[in-house]
């Protein structure tokens, strides 16, 4: 039996996963790994590492240094999970499209420039604000690559500019996109898509984005463990 899952939503979840991240756990004595080649990790903290796919960026792992426990990220499962959200923590530090449960709150004013990057500051950028109208997607891909699900919002990437990305790289998807990410820390930064339609992960922004969550995508295919209790259009049961 696996914990059920307890939902995060400090910044350092939000940078790594471009969202938000959960995790259930097992003892380490229950946990194996099949296959590691892809596997790399972070240390994020002075108590806990994270593990993460340096091919891809999915995010995967949180191990803290004590306690003996793996704690592993629910959308990395293939398939249905049966597991359920018991608790959300660290609320007071999510993001300001978003409300841990229930509608969004309303949009900040955000003026002139916001700043974004990674989790271990390799990867910094800025783009002009607000963030305005942000996307939750719950497809496959997103729920592996984030470990729960991604919010993005489209923004010029002509007008981005570049402040360090030494540590940058990109994962081309099967239907053409790219995903960039940190290949230092894992943190998920952006989605280009076939079409060029450029958009940045709302997690990877530096405090307010002054955009707010307006929809969800891909409904179809969340995690059995996902609750959508927003109102927004595409909840609760709509692709």
């Amino acid at each position: 039996p696996l914990r059920d899952l307890v939902v995060c939503h400090c910044s350092q979840c939000r940078k790594t996963s471009g969202h938000i991240w959960s995790a259930s756990s097992v003892p380490l004595d229950r946990f194996g790994l099949q296959q590691d080649s892809g596997l790399a990790w972070y240390r994020s903290s002075g108590t806990a590492v994270r593990g993460f796919c340096r091919h891809c960026g999915a995010s995967l792992f949180w191990q803290p240094d004590a306690g003996g426990t793996m704690h592993f990220a629910p959308g990395a499962l293939d398939g249905p999970t049966s597991l359920v959200i018991a608790v959300h923590i660290f609320t007071e530090d999510a993001g300001d499209y978003y409300a841990p449960e229930g509608p969004p709150p309303p949009p900040r004013r955000v003026e002139g420039r916001l700043s974004a990057s990674c989790l271990c500051g390799s990867v910094r950028l800025s783009l002009s604000a607000p963030a305005g109208p942000v996307t939750a997607c719950h497809c496959t891909q997103c729920r592996k690559l984030s470990g729960h699900s991604s919010a993005s919002f489209e923004a010029d990437e002509a007008a981005i500019v570049w402040d360090g990305r030494t540590t940058l790289a990109e994962y081309a998807t099967p239907g053409g996109a790219r995903r960039g990410f940190c290949a230092g820390c894992g943190s998920s930064l952006y989605f280009r898509s076939p079409d060029g339609t450029f958009s940045v992960e709302a997690g990877a922004v530096d405090g307010p984005t002054g955009g707010t969550l307006v929809r969800h995508i891909h409904l179809a295919d969340r995690g059995d463990y996902e609750v959508i209790d927003d109102g927004l259009p595409g909840a609760p049961g709509d692709d």
